[in-house]
């Protein structure tokens, strides 16, 4: 019992919060020094509070940090608290670097390419997210809505941000009343989401884990309790000892393999552990066969 509530407590692993710094800050230069210099427009809350700044000159860093406060409270409820830790740490650093470049105002990139400029932006800005979701964090707005959606539907995240986005971008014509804006608008969020979906490729694909442990039945209990993932125990036999041996086999989505290793880890050290990538897993957590 006295475990269990040790393992339940989330260690600090500082390598995904630096993740998080770097991909907020790639966010926050690809948005700033890349795409709104050109007056593009991009999808998510970060997009919303471009255009609200086109139309009324309000600083992004502010909307950003004011609404992403909203939604902090239904991460929180869903997706747990360290979910909602990384949020803030994004939200945080992401109204940081965004202010930081605001204030610098620093010459236009690439004036005479604009649309160059809004690609390379985009890809920028989409590698920075993907680099943030792939430790399990966000960069608040939209991102929340995405997290939570596949946290329930195996479905990748740049398909959803796409999604999203061209209902935020097409509303751009209010504004504008450009088709061309439109256009330019759905070209770079397209190349986000595909940033995004290129640094998670391989990622959230799902692996196999065989885990060999004379404590397999706490392994088996803190996974099923902690990363909500099911265990199946194999009978096996060691064949250089001769002694019988249960076996672990569990099914998760490559992003939680980092959590797994660790949790098993931490109950056991001297465990054994294989992980092999999947094509294809079918059934509830997963994919939905056809």
């Amino acid at each position: 019992m006295e475990r269990s509530k040790a393992l339940g407590i989330k260690r600090f692993y500082w390598k995904d919060y630096l993740l998080i710094l770097l991909g907020t800050f790639m966010y926050a230069l690809g948005v700033t020094q890349f795409i709104m210099p050109h007056k593009f427009v991009l999808g998510g809350l970060t997009g919303i509070a471009v255009l609200v700044n086109y139309a009324f000159g309000l600083p992004v860093s502010v909307q950003v940090l004011v609404m992403n406060g909203i939604l902090l409270m239904i991460a929180y409820k869903i997706l747990g608290v360290e979910f909602l830790i990384k949020t803030i740490v994004g939200v945080a650093s992401l109204s940081i670097f965004i202010g930081m470049f605001e204030s610098l105002d620093l010459p236009t990139i690439m004036m005479d390419e604009p649309l160059m400029a809004g690609l390379i932006g985009a890809i920028v800005a989409g590698a920075g997210v993907g680099l943030v979701m792939s430790v399990n964090g966000s960069t608040g707005g939209t991102d929340i809505v995405i997290m939570i959606i596949n946290k329930f539907r195996n479905v990748t995240p740049g398909r959803m941000m796409l999604l999203i986005d061209l209902v935020i971008v097409s509303s751009s014509f209010v504004l504008f009343r450009s088709v061309e804006t439109i256009v330019y608008g759905l070209i770079i969020i397209a190349v986000v989401s595909t940033s995004v979906d290129w640094i998670l490729n391989g990622i959230r694909q799902s692996v196999q884990f065989f885990i060999i442990s004379q404590k397999y039945e706490e392994i088996a209990d803190e996974i099923n309790h902690h990363m909500h993932r099911g265990c199946t125990v194999l009978d096996g036999t060691g064949w250089y000892t001769q002694q019988p041996q249960k076996v672990l086999l569990v099914m998760a989505k490559r992003s939680e393999s980092n959590s797994i290793f660790r949790m098993v880890k931490s109950i056991d050290s001297e465990a054994f552990i294989s992980q092999a990538n999947v094509n294809g897993v079918y059934g509830k957590g997963f994919d939905r066969m056809r």
